[in-house]
């Protein structure tokens, strides 16, 4: 794995963690929750320890690669393959599994930033999250991890899927709030979605790696 990016890695690790701890039954300490979302290929990466920084769900023209069935299970088509963050050039155009361009280069993908609070009111965990860098009036949804399940498992980060989609502002922005089911703990993670069809798809995240694409991550330590 390319230096530059172990380094980078090791300063998002930190800053990934929660701020402040929750109660080992999930129920809200006396202070808030903080945490600050890292790009989903290096939190793959690391999770299933790749060679190099991949972006399992975003991916790259290359001549060479032929159709086959990849990381996660997904297919993509001949000329195409995951992008590689730590090989490929920032300016390369990225795609679909099936060759449709998302709409960024891999420098602007990467570029997204994200922190999320919880805290509590009323007795239930409210989230409120905040970003930029993201596709203007780009569609977008959270959906949370569940490490807990195998294989791991996605619902809505409201439960509902009724306050969890939101659109990105004109300059790329965007924040959201509502309250969750539960507060999470380390089983858990909040993951923003883009979906490149410009579509949410209810209590399903969408066909991963078509038109819906994990884009940023956050889980508590």
């Amino acid at each position: 794995m390319n230096h530059s990016w172990m380094s980078k890695l090791r300063g998002w690790l930190p800053a990934f963690a929660a701020t402040a701890l929750f109660a080992s039954n999930g129920s809200i300490a006396a202070s808030p929750m903080n945490l600050t979302f890292m790009p989903h290929a290096a939190f793959f990466s690391a999770e299933t320890k790749q060679p190099n920084v991949v972006d399992p769900q975003a991916f790259v023209q290359d001549s060479t690669a032929t159709e086959a069935v990849g990381l996660q299970g997904i297919k993509h088509a001949a000329g195409f393959r995951p992008a590689l963050v730590d090989k490929d050039a920032r300016t390369s155009t990225i795609y679909t599994a099936e060759g449709k361009s998302l709409g960024f280069d891999l420098a602007r993908w990467l570029g997204a930033m994200g922190s999320v609070t919880i805290t509590e009111a009323d007795g239930k965990p409210q989230l409120e999250a905040h970003f930029s860098g993201l596709k203007p009036k780009g569609e977008y949804s959270l959906f949370e991890n569940h490490f807990d399940e195998t294989p791991v498992g996605f619902t809505p980060m409201d439960g509902t899927a009724k306050a969890n989609n939101f659109t990105a502002e004109a300059d790329g922005t965007a924040k959201i709030s509502m309250t969750l089911t539960h507060a999470p703990t380390h089983a858990n993670a909040v993951l923003l979605v883009y979906h490149c069809d410009g579509q949410s798809h209810g209590l399903s995240r969408g066909r991963i790696g078509i038109d819906a694409h994990h884009q940023l991550i956050a889980r508590p330590d």
